[in-house]
């Protein structure tokens, strides 16, 4: 074969191996770009540990490939937080990462596509956006169903907070399965009526209406107590457990942020298991999305983050070592 030859098969070679990696999605990050754009980033609001995170990592992974980056914050306000983007379409972004909120975001996403301004979620599946990035809502309410039957030992009653099964479809997905879950064991019951938490100041919320739920229910009534969305009312609820002295009742949440993390890997704390996220990986992972997708790259609707289990004590330092949280041993 002669030199050239040689030199035109290496060529083909390597343009066919090229097609092929572009073709899976495979390139490294480091090919992606967004050098030149405008990239907006919503969020419903910063109190809380997750959505302050998601929002963080999204904004770093924009600026880290190059973009410039329009922040708006929603201060937990639904409403204002749909409002804002219509600050973003007359920002003349050209694409809009949306973190959370609920329906009245629909028609400032329609508004935003009919401008041709591409549209990315997190937790919020929307038919008018590209992508939406989210954790695995499935396996988190499985798991911590699994989890909390194990934690009683398939017996006894359950006190559920799930005042927003109804409201957000992440939430539904997690209390829904959770429940499907207790259809297998006939020896547990969930108690009636079910408990609504307060979004504003979470853990005293709940810890008042624990203390009104032991008052109601002697001891020996009540074996768990489950948080059907999220973990902060959990930090107000052994909070009471702990005032009242019935730290005999397990305690299970969904999350893992760092507080409630702390609290599990407590010696003999009442929390016993968890499913914990990763928000600032979710919201990087939104961004990276954005830029394969102006790289010409075929999204799928969803993109799913994986979570972490946290099973006792032990799993708890060791999650929250791994996730970046620090040390608790």
């Amino acid at each position: 074969m002669s030199k050239s030859l040689r030199s035109s098969v290496r060529a083909l070679g390597l343009g066919i191996m090229a097609a092929a990696v572009v073709a899976t999605g495979a390139w490294a990050d480091g090919h992606l770009s967004l050098d030149g754009k405008k990239i907006g980033v919503a969020v419903v609001g910063t109190q809380h540990f997750w959505d302050r995170e998601a929002f963080n990592g999204a904004i770093d992974r924009v600026k880290e490939l190059g973009g410039e980056v329009v922040p708006v914050d929603g201060g937990r306000d639904n409403q204002v937080h749909a409002d804002n983007h219509d600050i973003l379409l007359n920002s003349d972004v050209d694409a809009v990462i949306s973190i959370l909120g609920d329906g009245a975001v629909e028609p400032k996403f329609e508004a935003l596509k009919n401008a041709g301004v591409p549209v990315f979620t997190v937790d919020h599946l929307s038919p008018h956006g590209i992508n939406n990035t989210t954790s695995d809502n499935y396996y988190m309410g499985t798991t911590i169903g699994r989890y909390m039957a194990d934690a009683i030992g398939g017996q006894g009653k359950v006190a559920i907070f799930n005042a927003f099964e109804g409201a957000l479809r992440i939430c539904g997905i997690r209390a829904g399965l959770w429940k499907y879950v207790m259809q297998d064991y006939p020896g547990i019951e969930i108690m009636q009526p079910e408990l609504a938490e307060e979004f504003a100041n979470a853990p005293e919320d709940a810890r008042k209406k624990t203390l009104d739920l032991l008052a109601a229910n002697p001891k020996g009534t009540i074996d768990a107590i489950h948080v059907g969305c999220w973990d902060q009312p959990a930090i107000g609820i052994v909070q009471a457990l702990e005032e009242a002295g019935r730290t005999e009742i397990k305690v299970t949440a969904l999350d893992g942020g760092p507080e409630t993390l702390e609290i599990m890997a407590e010696e003999n704390s009442p929390f016993v298991a968890n499913v914990a996220q990763q928000p600032r990986k979710i919201g990087s992972t939104a961004a990276t999305n954005v830029a394969r997708h102006f790289a010409g790259e075929k999204l799928l609707p969803q993109t799913f983050v994986d979570v972490k289990p946290v099973n006792g004590p032990d799993e708890a330092k060791a999650v929250y070592k791994e996730l970046g949280y620090g040390d608790l041993n």
